[in-house]
């Protein structure tokens, strides 16, 4: 049973930075391609990047490019995520998720419960 946990939310004023940490467990976490998504209230899910364990490269949603970092660390099955000039638009419940693009945005319980992040002045 895929579990993922999330932590390290909170609020920050807007040009602030904070740091996300998912763990990992009930899966091979090193043989697994991983995703970082965000759900604002009344919006849609947003993927917003994908790590490939294979390859190692990391493929970035245009919005977070350039400020928002992934790491992840397979001795210890957990999963970073560097996020940098934060904007009030980068308000959201954060979920690391198990899989690429198509298989995160279908399969919601490969999704952990999430952490909220909240940029305001």
């Amino acid at each position: 049973q895929v579990q993922l946990v999330e932590s390290g939310g909170g609020m920050v004023q807007p040009g602030g930075s904070l740091r996300l940490s998912c763990v990992a467990s009930g899966f091979t976490f090193s043989g697994a391609d991983m995703s970082w998504v965000r759900q604002a209230p009344g919006k849609e899910p947003e993927w917003l990047l994908t790590t490939y364990a294979n390859s190692g490269h990391t493929v970035y949603d245009f919005s977070v490019r350039g400020r928002f970092t992934v790491s992840r660390d397979n001795s210890k099955n957990t999963m970073s995520l560097q996020m940098n000039s934060l904007k009030p638009e980068d308000t959201a419940r954060y979920y690391c998720a198990r899989g690429a693009f198509k298989e995160v945005m279908s399969r919601r319980d490969y999704w952990g419960q999430g952490t909220q992040v909240t940029v305001s002045s």
